[in-house]
């Protein structure tokens, strides 16, 4: 019996989404519940399991396409899927069948060679993984796509490695690729444009002096590891900092809504999370009332997810105020760009051993430079700058931090 693979109910705000890519090609095995494709959101990444068991006969939206909710996709038969061993018997007999079909041609195989050896299987195969730019310049030109070495990612041939080949690599590669934006990036780009064209963005800089906070992490990470079962990190010292600091500046924590100010009574709290997609911003929600072991265990479960391609887009909705970390890029300064419609973010950068005049002596110390970027529609210098230093004052003396002082 024939069932159809439809494009499942998308997120509230959703209205299409992009094949980004099958796991199955027809003729494939397929388990119930089994990964069939790849719908890619402007956020995240759907997957769409397989109804039943089966074999995929049909693929309707190719990879690339855009589909809305309830779009056929593909079509697959209904039954008990072969099992391994019957599908690798199917293939060696066709191999089998493939090799006797070689010795009995091989006079065509040779006729094939010497000019007609494009329109072979493997050219043709060859063919299918080819960029359009790079298929049709193949085509228009009789070329075999499966001489012509490629430069592209994973090997891909390009359209200028089949211009390099027509040239006959005199010139020597000079390879380009032209890859169509992922809808993930095209949100990204269209946040980024949107905040620098709204908000009056201004960057505030100050230095922070962590050796009280190495030197909490280093006397109790193995006690706190062997407790909670996660890893102390920075960053939940710089969320619970971020929180006591939101709460004495308020409209930091603050959005505009057009004439407008909405002052938030919480603080959820994002954390920018870096994957091979882009950047995603999962939110900690009540991060105020969030213990240090709640704050990491949050982050680590987020990073976790962001890295799968298992995130939610309600993980990543709301926020009002952002942190993120170039430090672990090796940034040693930067000014962030706001995460739209919140009014501030907090850069995180490396951690530098530098020469500081503390109590009148040089000594050296493990210094961060802070970076606050804020929208001066709504926030002042002065509120800008005290907030920075609250977060400084809060993690060069975490104790009183920790013990609500």
């Amino acid at each position: 019996m024939s069932v159809e693979v439809k494009v499942p109910n998308l997120p509230e705000s959703v209205s299409d989404a992009t094949v980004a890519k099958w796991h199955k090609k027809p003729g494939d095995a397929i388990e119930r519940d089994e990964n069939l494709v790849d719908l890619e959101t402007d956020k995240v990444v759907l997957e769409v399991p397989a109804p039943a068991d089966g074999v995929l006969k049909d693929i309707s939206a190719e990879e690339g396409e855009t589909v809305t909710e309830g779009q056929v996709l593909g079509l697959m038969e209904e039954g008990e899927a072969p099992s391994k061993s019957e599908q690798d018997e199917s293939a060696d007999e066709g191999e089998e069948a493939s090799g006797d079909k070689t010795k009995k041609d091989s006079g065509e195989d040779r006729k094939a060679d010497s000019g007609g050896e494009k329109k072979s299987g493997r050219s043709k195969d060859a063919e299918k993984d080819l960029p359009p730019s790079a298929r049709r310049m193949v085509a228009e030109n009789d070329l075999d796509a499966s001489q012509i070495e490629g430069s592209g990612r994973g090997g891909r041939v390009t359209k200028g490695d089949v211009m390099s080949h027509m040239a006959g690599g005199a010139t020597g590669p000079r390879p380009e690729e032209r890859v169509k934006m992922s809808r993930l990036r095209s949100r990204i780009a269209e946040r980024m444009k949107e905040a620098q064209n709204t908000a009056a963005i201004l960057t505030s800089f100050n230095e922070v002096d962590l050796k009280a906070v190495m030197d909490i992490r280093s006397r109790y990470k193995e006690d706190f590891q062997k407790k909670h079962g996660i890893k102390l990190g920075f960053m939940s010292f710089f969320v619970k900092a971020a929180c006591e600091a939101l709460q004495k500046h308020p409209v930091v924590n603050a959005s505009v809504d057009g004439d407008e100010i909405i002052y938030h009574g919480y603080q959820d709290v994002g954390i920018a999370v870096s994957t091979d997609r882009g950047l995603v911003v999962p939110v900690l929600r009540d991060a105020h009332r969030m213990g240090l072991a709640e704050i990491e265990q949050g982050i680590a479960d987020y990073a976790e997810k962001a890295r799968k391609g298992t995130i939610q887009l309600d993980d990543l909705q709301g926020g009002t105020f952002t942190i993120t970390n170039g430090g672990v890029f090796g940034s040693l300064l930067s000014t962030p760009l706001l995460n739209m419609p919140q009014s501030a973010i907090l850069g995180m950068h490396t951690i530098k051993e530098r020469p500081v005049a503390i109590d009148g002596e040089i000594v050296i110390r493990p210094m961060m430079y802070i970076a606050l970027s804020y929208d001066h529609r709504i926030i002042d210098g002065k509120d800008a700058v005290q907030f920075l230093v609250a977060i400084k004052e809060a993690l060069e003396d975490p104790a009183r931090m920790l013990l609500g002082l």
